[in-house]
């Protein structure tokens, strides 16, 4: 059995994306996230190389360049409205609303900010235009089961998770 991180192996980590300029932590999880290393590619190529040959209890703080993840930001998928406009559900900070383009393809955006007269939607991901990294702490590694390996993961484990991790 492997103490260390390789391919094959199952990983468990905590995690959270702190911005640089502000301290400020941006994400974080409730609850370990188990993938398979090498064969799941929940987080990116970026951050799994500095996984390598980590044992539990280490933790790495990773640099990400979210230009390269998520692209230059984009004003133009900054949306301000009358707040008569909006639905009263939508009127929460960080609600994510879907719209779609002429093409019919889907968009999240989220609620930046909203006030008695307006509210603003931005569809650029959270993360676009910061300077973060990524810390991840190593909780558990162990050698993956047959059908963990064919599922990139846990067995059982909650999609939405996986969601939140697509390109950080």
């Amino acid at each position: 059995m492997s103490d260390t991180i390789e391919d094959g192996t199952f990983v468990e980590l905590n995690y959270k994306v702190v911005d640089d300029k502000t301290g400020d932590v941006l994400v974080t999880v409730d609850y370990p996230l188990g993938y398979v290393h090498g064969v799941n590619d929940v987080m990116s190529e970026e951050v799994t190389k500095f996984l390598y040959g980590k044992k539990v209890g280490d933790v790495i703080d990773v640099p990400i360049d979210t230009t390269q993840l998520y692209g230059e930001r984009d004003e133009s998928l900054v949306f301000t409205d009358r707040i008569e406009n909006v639905p009263e559900e939508y009127r929460e900070i960080g609600m994510t609303i879907t719209m779609e383009n002429e093409k019919g393809e889907p968009r999240n955006f989220i609620v930046t900010r909203f006030d008695d007269k307006t509210l603003t939607v931005d569809g650029n991901n959270p993360l676009c235009g910061r300077e973060v990294t990524f810390m991840l702490e190593v909780l558990s590694i162990r050698e993956a089961t047959e059908e963990e390996i064919e599922l990139g993961g846990a067995v059982g484990a909650d999609p939405e998770l996986n969601e939140i991790l697509e390109r950080a």
